[in-house]
């Protein structure tokens, strides 16, 4: 069996040099998924893109996605008929919720949210202090989409400023995923 390949799906604005995925980039090798527009995304854009990457690998795919990332995995894996046959698993990270009246008026297009049961098996992290998702609203969305929930406690939007460096504890949780 082929090893998988892990891609990086950052959220809106990408994910600085300090952010958890960066440094799991340049540690472990991992491929961020480069969007053409990380300023203005465009769900439609962001998901062609994702689907191409995952199409063009050859061999099949973790998904690491924060935030904005969430959103775009379960968006695309509602509409992909590769997700299902490509996709090994997920591990999603402080989902936005993009329902909110701020968040929805900043990334136009994104909502509705996509709560349909994803056709990986997947984690999803939350944290109970995150400005950009309630606790309540990030466990709606792990009900969801069948994912195991694990609750991060205060830890902010688990970005740079949650100070995560390496992030080693979501690394174990990765490779612990990639081997179910």
């Amino acid at each position: 069996m082929n090893s998988p390949r892990v891609l990086l799906l950052p959220g809106w604005q990408n994910s600085d040099a300090g952010h958890w995925q960066s440094r799991w980039e340049a540690l472990h090798g991992y491929e961020r998924v480069q969007q053409h527009d990380w300023q203005r995304p465009l769900r439609g854009d962001w998901s062609a893109r994702l689907q191409d990457t995952v199409i063009d690998s050859a061999q099949p795919v973790v998904l690491v996605a924060h935030s904005l990332g969430c959103i775009l995995t379960a968006w695309w894996a509602a509409h992909s008929p590769v997700a299902k046959t490509r996709v090994q698993a997920a591990l999603l990270v402080a989902p936005a919720d993009v329902e909110q009246a701020h968040i929805r008026n900043l990334l136009p297009g994104w909502s509705p949210l996509m709560l349909l049961r994803l056709p990986f098996p997947s984690v999803l992290v939350g944290s109970q202090n995150d400005p950009y998702c309630t606790p309540a609203r990030t466990q709606q969305m792990a009900q969801a989409w069948g994912s195991q929930f694990v609750d991060l406690g205060c830890a902010g939007h688990i970005n740079t400023d949650s100070g995560l460096g390496d992030w080693t504890d979501g690394h174990a949780l990765l490779q612990s995923l990639m081997k179910d």
